[in-house]
């Protein structure tokens, strides 16, 4: 992976609070778990920016080297790795999303 799509990659996870690496887009995911993850997010109400990663192959595998993570979809919040979907998909399901989510300062306890 060439330094300048990590640099891109790095650039992307920083200015932006909330990013989501998906395949499709919010509104029209093409796969099952990007689906599940952004409409995760959709529902507790957050505001959060996403990269299609079916329209550029080096950021699509790009930021599999960049997280260590063999997977997309791929949820940052505030620079930090959270995981993909299973992982968002647990921390939902037990109750532990929206309070990360609070304590990062990226929704409203009273979303």
């Amino acid at each position: 992976m060439t330094d300048a799509v990590q640099t891109e990659i790095k650039e992307i996870v920083e200015k932006n609070d909330v990013i989501l690496f998906m395949k499709g887009t919010p509104i029209f995911p093409q796969c099952g778990f990007s689906s599940v993850v952004a409409g995760v997010l959709n529902h507790l109400g957050v505001e959060y920016s996403s990269v299609n990663v079916l329209e550029n192959q080096d950021i699509r595998e790009g930021v599999k080297a960049y997280s260590d993570w063999p997977t997309i979809p791929q949820l940052y919040v505030k620079g930090e790795f959270v995981g993909g979907c299973d992982i968002i998909k647990e921390m939902f399901e037990e109750g532990e999303l929206r309070g990360f989510l609070e304590e990062k300062g990226v929704l409203k306890a009273d979303a």
